[in-house]
């Protein structure tokens, strides 16, 4: 498998707090990695260096080999795409007009087909019409990842597989849409992409990715298979709950949660 994200002891440290606190990993083309630990582990921050959006205090992430700071805005753009966790768009666009955003400079007859496939994929090509903020959240963000999905093809076109990533993509989605989103992106990666999600559910995490990263203040604590995080002393430590582990009839393994535990106060 190929290395098309190599990150090397990159951490970030503001105000004196260290967010990420030296993480190392390689990601390969088709691979899928879901992201997981408790609210601030420092999952979004590493996201956000992944992506180049924020540069690390210490270490180097190359993005198919070239470090990801090298890249121009425009040029990143061609070969990775992110979902944020909150874009907040008030201006009244349409939501076809968000989707064609995702092309970004092509000619809008030539991003045509990518935007008609995106629309159809998230369920929203009914709604093409609509200003982007009458409709629910959840909605919302479906639009949105219609237009990441374009993105991301538009540069996978010129450069081949490029690198998706989700950050939270199944906040505010019903069930349905949470298990359609995952989907999408299982898709991408069984088409050579590399994508890296934040998910929050473990039970989405575990029945999707190929590979689990557990984040415990800013080190990560775990980079493996399912089996490697799904055991109850470690959900014990990491996430303060007591839970049973059960498999679906196909071996896949879930959670679940019976008990708190006392949080212990930290010194």
């Amino acid at each position: 498998m190929t290395d098309l994200l190599e990150v090397q002891s990159v951490s970030m440290t503001v105000g004196g707090a260290t967010l990420v606190d030296a993480v190392s990993l390689r990601i390969g083309a088709g691979e899928m990695v879901a992201i997981v630990g408790p609210n601030g582990a420092g999952k979004s921050t590493l996201l956000r260096m992944l992506s180049g959006d924020l540069r690390p205090s210490h270490g180097a992430i190359r993005l198919k080999q070239r470090d990801v700071h090298v890249y121009g805005p425009r040029e990143l753009a061609q070969h990775r795409a992110m979902l944020s966790q909150h874009v907040t768009v008030t201006f009244p666009f349409t939501v076809e007009e968000i989707v064609t955003m995702g092309a970004g400079e092509s000619p809008r007859a030539a991003a045509r087909g990518l935007v008609e496939a995106a629309l159809d994929e998230v369920g929203l090509a009914h709604f093409r019409a609509r200003q982007l903020p009458t409709l629910s959240g959840g909605e919302q963000q479906r639009a949105h990842f219609a237009r990441v999905l374009v993105q991301l093809a538009r540069g996978e076109i010129k450069h081949g597989p490029g690198l998706l990533l989700l950050d939270e993509p199944t906040s505010g989605l019903d069930l349905r849409y949470q298990i359609d989103l995952v989907e999408s992106a299982r898709r991408r990666a069984e088409r050579g992409t590399a994508v890296i999600a934040i998910l929050h559910d473990l039970n989405l995490a575990m029945r999707f990715a190929d590979r689990i990263l557990l984040l415990h203040r800013g080190r990560l604590a775990i980079d493996g298979d399912r089996a490697a995080v799904m055991r109850p002393e470690t959900i014990r430590e990491i996430f303060e709950i007591d839970a049973a582990i059960a498999h679906t009839d196909r071996g896949v393994p879930f959670v679940l949660p019976q008990t708190m535990r006392p949080i212990q106060t930290r010194q």
